[in-house]
């Protein structure tokens, strides 16, 4: 079975996925918000289809560790993926800085800021789903 994390935008919604050994984070995709009923559909489908067990999703505190309206989100969007998925383990990691790395990894990679823009999300997903990865290994 395969780990996904999800970094929950208000449009976006950045995916990864890890391999079959559970050892490396793939950007999978970023999904456009169609509302909540297609947001989970699409999830649903996407997790069938890539034998997912357990799912990452960010959670964006503040910088002195309190729970902002971003992470108040995160947690809303956890408790719906359990109940609408009650099979899945779900787990809420902590994402400070995820989007900052992802940014500074596409600048010195030379992408351009509309290429930016477009993967931005995916990447920050990738960088929360390797952080819960290596955490597991030690």
């Amino acid at each position: 079975m395969r780990v996904m994390s999800l970094d929950v935008g208000s449009r976006t919604i950045g995916v990864a996925v890890s391999d079959f050994m559970g050892l490396i984070a793939n950007g999978a995709e970023t999904i456009k918000r169609a509302g909540v009923e297609q947001d989970f559909s699409y999830l649903g489908k996407f997790i069938r289809e890539n034998e997912v067990d357990t799912v990452v999703i960010g959670y964006p505190k503040n910088m002195n560790g309190t729970i902002g309206e971003s992470a108040q989100i995160s947690e809303n969007f956890a408790n719906e993926m359990r109940c609408r998925f009650p099979k899945l383990q779900v787990v809420l990691w902590d994402e400070r800085l995820s989007t900052v790395v992802a940014e500074k990894v596409l600048i010195d990679a030379d992408v351009r800021r509309g290429k930016r823009k477009n993967v931005i999300d995916k990447l920050a997903a990738v960088v929360i789903l390797q952080n819960y990865i290596d955490s597991r290994r030690f």
